[in-house]
């Protein structure tokens, strides 16, 4: 078993088309994928920068639905982090959120290489629509989730105590596939990205 250090991650492609996915092998097994899932603006790009140590792999936005496509980020030739477009971002026009839903679907209900997904909530707010739809989709499916609450840092202590007691509640009732696992996540703090890495582990055993 190859540890994984995430001593080397590199951008592989964009992509939209099914047919442009990467192929890649470890030996004779095909290099396994996680998927990050979420609203625009919740924080996917600087999770994958704060996870990685590298400030500028994933390029972040004020603008939100700012990725438009699925992004592929190697990590040690030994997993493959998905960046998936965010959902949920009204000015974005109906051609383009209707490309997207399909990309997303196609990839995430077909690709073989998919192991996990991690679902990104927002720490200060309540699950949108789409966060509950997107859960109840997983449910129905069997896919696993594994839940991240983003931007941590912007509760206090009391704060964080009522926000991850209401959205526990709230995904429970909705999340009926397995018993799920989630960390609160904030990129000024070490200690959520070895508590992530310890759980991306599992995917590369």
């Amino acid at each position: 078993m190859k540890k994984l250090e995430f001593s080397k991650t590199l951008f592989l492609r964009s992509v939209v088309k099914s047919e442009d996915y990467p192929v890649l092998h470890k030996g004779k097994e095909k290099v396994p994928e996680v998927a990050l899932v979420g609203r625009s603006n919740v924080g996917k790009s600087s999770l994958i920068n704060h996870l990685t140590q590298l400030k500028a792999l994933a390029k972040t936005s004020s603008v939100p639905g700012k990725t438009q496509t699925i992004n592929f980020y190697l990590t040690d030739n030994n997993l493959c982090l998905v960046d998936l477009p965010g959902y949920g971002f009204s000015k974005v026009s109906h051609t383009v959120k209707h490309t997207w839903s399909e990309s997303l679907e196609n990839y995430l209900k077909n690709r073989e290489e998919l192991k996990l997904i991690l679902l990104l909530i927002d720490f200060r707010r309540n699950l949108s629509e789409e966060d509950k739809d997107f859960i109840e989709w997983a449910s129905s499916e069997q896919k696993e989730l594994f839940f991240i609450f983003t931007k941590a840092d912007k509760l206090s202590g009391e704060e964080k105590k009522r926000a991850l007691e209401d959205l526990l509640l709230e995904i429970s009732g909705i999340y009926s596939h397995k018993a799920f696992e989630y960390i609160t996540y904030s990129v000024k703090e070490m200690d959520c990205r070895i508590k992530l890495r310890e759980k991306l582990q599992q995917i590369t055993n």
